[in-house]
């Protein structure tokens, strides 16, 4: 088969277009053919050989993709040809990942699912919305009617929450770094979009006196104090991303918590996203309940270059999708 094969780390040109064995699926994992995949920020950090040591190479990257069953064992309760999903746990780090033909995977992470939207809008969801309706269900437990900041936006995940959000009934308020992409928060439900130019509380309290009910920062540890001052007392933080790139504080101490806010993290996996929810979304955005904020669709392995070269640019905002062409 052919794949995208990182020897070693390096810049685009490390991402080469080779042929590959075709992967032996071990008992009790599944080997999907793969339609589409998205192209995420970790796996420019994989290339760049600046992930934590359970990276090796060579390897395949990719930690998301969705397809369809090509080999799985009878008592997995998938078949072939069935719709399927996968994403993390380990899948383009400790094991090849998604950037090819044909993926091996543990059959305990395949989401099945049954839709008739195209390869690249089911193909941008998996790690998308996986990461937001973790955040918001199990790091926040958020309700109808109530407050939400989040805290970098316009990233894929902020884009999904806002949009699962909107959805469940909440009021969301959301950040960007530049007033020119306060529309696209805007154009995803987000009722009041915010300038972060690094301090927000302020602008934050002038809307919410009390403060937010819940926050889901993505910005990470270098604004943390300031996303703490715009929450009410017995209010949530969930920190699940450092887009900024800082994710430890020095010096820590528990009493820059403010009394009566708490703080929580979500880290999840493919199981955090039962398949009646994933499911559920699927139909929410063919009915266009949701939207699925695809940024650009690319046609085959060999684009997958451009993709991260994209994403690294950072001018397109959305979720990159490759798409596997028969």
């Amino acid at each position: 088969m052919r794949a995208v094969v990182v020897t070693q780390p390096g810049g685009l040109d490390a991402l080469q277009v080779t042929t590959v064995p075709m992967p032996e699926p071990q008992p009790r994992w599944v080997r999907i053919k793969v339609k589409a995949f998205g192209v995420n920020e970790s796996e420019v950090t994989t290339r760049k050989g600046e992930s934590d040591p359970e990276v090796t190479y060579p390897r395949i990257p990719g930690i998301e993709g969705v397809g369809v069953v090509d080999q799985a064992d009878e008592d997995s309760g998938l078949r072939p040809g069935q719709q399927v999903a996968t994403m993390m746990g380990g899948m383009g780090r400790s094991f090849d990942g998604s950037y090819a033909q044909y993926v091996t995977v543990p059959a305990g992470q395949v989401i099945p699912f049954e839709t008739g939207l195209p390869w690249e809008v089911a193909g941008a969801l998996p790690e998308m919305f996986q990461t937001a309706y973790g955040s918001l269900a199990t790091g926040l437990g958020l309700q109808a009617g109530q407050t939400l900041l989040i805290r970098g936006g316009t990233s894929t995940v902020g884009l999904s929450a806002a949009t699962i959000a909107k959805d469940l009934g909440a009021t969301v308020l959301s950040t960007t770094r530049s007033p020119d992409r306060a529309g696209e928060l805007r154009a995803v439900g987000v009722d009041q979009p915010l300038v972060d130019s690094g301090t927000i509380a302020d602008q934050v309290r002038e809307l919410m006196p009390d403060g937010v009910d819940a926050v889901l920062e993505l910005v990470g540890c270098s604004v943390l104090a300031d996303t703490f001052r715009t929450v009410r007392r017995h209010g949530t933080v969930c920190f699940t991303g450092a887009l900024a790139g800082q994710w430890t504080i020095p010096d820590f101490t528990p009493f820059m918590i403010p009394g009566g806010v708490r703080l929580t993290s979500y880290a999840g996996e493919a199981t955090d996203l039962p398949a009646q929810v994933f499911q559920g979304q699927l139909q929410a955005i063919a009915t266009g309940r949701l939207k699925a904020p695809v940024a650009k669709v690319y046609h085959g392995l060999e684009q997958v270059r451009d993709a991260q070269a994209d994403i690294e640019a950072g001018t397109t905002p959305g979720k990159h999708v490759v798409l596997l062409d028969d």
